[in-house]
């Protein structure tokens, strides 16, 4: 295969890599934009997420579109309702301190983690796709009579895919309208810009942190269930999107939404061609020095701000 094609094949596939990782990324960035906690537990709401969807497909039965776009509306709420559940109990009563927040948050890391082990067990299982046509995807050369579009052999995606591109697209869109255009997202921009101003002008606080915990959760576990027919759901399958989230985060700037759907597609897609072309453990090895970097020359990242 050409060059051209086989890019073009590497840019899709890091595109939906790109996708699920910005809703990933920016459940994170939003929790630690507002409520300054650092949810080392992300990770395994994500998985949550695609093991809560196999078990919904699973019984479900019948067409797979069925199970799957029931997984789609349960998951994240039943995930979201859970990290809500988390803070009311957990954070709370630690009064969100960032050192204690960390430690209980890696605690509940190994607590999902195991309870997932010992209910759903050890093994990866699929969910099938509710749609996977294959799709031939045209290139094109400049000829006699201008551009010549042909099918290269072997050169293909699925519609599934694509899908995956597009919903991304419409929930991060429908994350910025909400935090730009609502009430809830003007509580939650005033409970970031100031806390205690916010309390004194009888902001319910504590409700808003328990919100945006819930919203947190709820994206990463989105982004899985959009994932999970392409990849298996497992019980190990948190740690790779909880690192790539927090570089993504890092780069990106921590509390930037902007910024983290720009650093999602750019390590996304980065990840996706150097992967094709090289090895998937040199693009996490990039994307760990230019962490390094971001943090030697910008520490805020490249779209955040410092701080005082």
């Amino acid at each position: 295969m050409e060059f051209g094609p086989h890019l073009l094949l590497a840019t899709l596939e890091g595109a939906v890599t790109a996708a699920v990782l910005a809703l990933t990324a920016v459940g994170l960035s939003l929790v630690f934009g507002v409520m300054r906690v650092v949810n080392i537990a992300h990770g395994e709401f994500y998985m949550l997420g695609a093991v809560i969807a196999w078990y919904v497909a699973h019984m479900m039965g019948g067409h797979p579109a069925l199970g799957f776009f029931a997984a789609l509306v349960l998951a994240p709420l039943l995930v979201g309702a859970i990290a809500v559940l988390a803070d009311i109990t957990i954070l709370k009563r630690l009064d969100y301190d960032p050192e204690r927040t960390i430690v209980a948050t890696i605690g509940l890391l190994y607590i999902i983690q195991q309870l997932t082990l010992m209910t759903y067990g050890p093994e990866a299982r699929p969910v099938e796709a509710p749609f996977n046509t294959r799709i031939a995807l045209p290139w094109f050369e400049w000829g006699e009579d201008g551009f010549q579009f042909y099918y290269p052999w072997g050169l293909s995606t699925t519609s599934y895919k694509l899908a995956v591109i597009g919903a991304a697209a419409a929930v991060l869109l429908g994350v910025w309208a909400m935090m730009a255009r609502t009430k809830i997202g003007l509580l939650m921009r005033a409970t970031q810009a100031d806390r205690d101003m916010a309390l004194a002008f009888g902001i319910p606080v504590e409700r808003v942190y328990a919100l945006v915990f819930g919203i947190g959760a709820a994206l990463a576990a989105l982004g899985a269930v959009l994932i999970v027919p392409i990849q298996q759901a497992h019980y190990l399958m948190g740690a790779d999107p909880l690192l790539l989230a927090f570089i993504v985060v890092i780069i990106g700037g921590l509390g930037s939404l902007p910024g983290t759907v720009l650093a999602a597609l750019f390590i996304g897609l980065s990840d996706g061609i150097i992967s094709v072309f090289f090895s998937p453990t040199l693009a996490k090895i990039l994307a760990t020095l230019l962490v390094g970097l971001v943090l030697v020359w910008r520490p805020q990242g490249l779209f955040g701000t410092r701080t005082a």
